[in-house]
């Protein structure tokens, strides 16, 4: 978040840093990290649409190399993303499943990690539409909510913010998520350690 884009001070886009969206597979990462990198005037990386431009599409890669493969290429884009936005504001969107490499998890302790809460009902249009995710080959409702189970324990363990998509436009929602980044920045900025507590000797 450039300085100056935002009001923000330097200090204050420092404190964010590299701003990633995890979430379960179609809540609109995508798209509202997109639009929120507008806002920002930021670069904006989305690690699955790396991985099929250098590799193919995933549902490709599932059908000849296999899942664990995927997972391997999913989590070197991630954290080439992650390195390459080091002292930068960029927006990176991470796939569904990204969250479960331990690597991963580590990189994203240098990032202020935006978690994209939603429910069922919100994605279920866009998952019946859906065409390219092997993983929710089949009954692909009963597949993203098994998924969803699993994973929705890491995403709120490592989330440092929490954006509610149930409602609102990609266009709202985004300016929802600058704001909430703007009080997070602020509230990082004016923290200061608390001195430790002076212990008392017994006598």
């Amino acid at each position: 978040m450039p300085a100056g884009n935002t009001g923000w001070t330097p200090a204050a886009a420092r404190a964010v840093g590299p701003v990633v969206l995890i979430g379960p597979m179609a809540v609109g990462k995508s798209a509202i990290g997109h639009q929120l990198a507008q806002h920002l005037g930021s670069a904006f990386v989305d690690t699955d649409a790396v991985v099929v431009e250098q590799h193919g599409t995933i549902a490709e890669i599932f059908a000849s190399r296999g899942e664990h493969a995927f997972r391997e290429l999913e989590a070197r884009a991630v954290a080439h993303a992650i390195e390459a936005a080091r002292g930068s504001n960029a927006v990176i969107s991470l796939g569904g499943g990204a969250v479960l490499d331990s690597g991963t998890q580590q990189l994203l302790g240098r990032c202020t990690v935006v978690y994209l809460e939603c429910d069922a009902e919100t994605v279920a249009e866009r998952i019946a539409k859906n065409s390219g995710r092997p993983l929710l080959a089949g009954d692909a409702m009963g597949r993203w909510l098994t998924l969803f189970a699993t994973r929705q324990p890491v995403y709120e363990r490592l989330a440092d913010l929490v954006l509610d998509v149930r409602n609102g436009s990609v266009p709202e929602l985004a300016h929802r998520l600058e704001d909430a980044l703007e009080e997070y920045a602020a509230a990082k900025t004016a923290a200061v350690p608390a001195p430790a507590p002076i212990k008392e000797v017994q006598q």
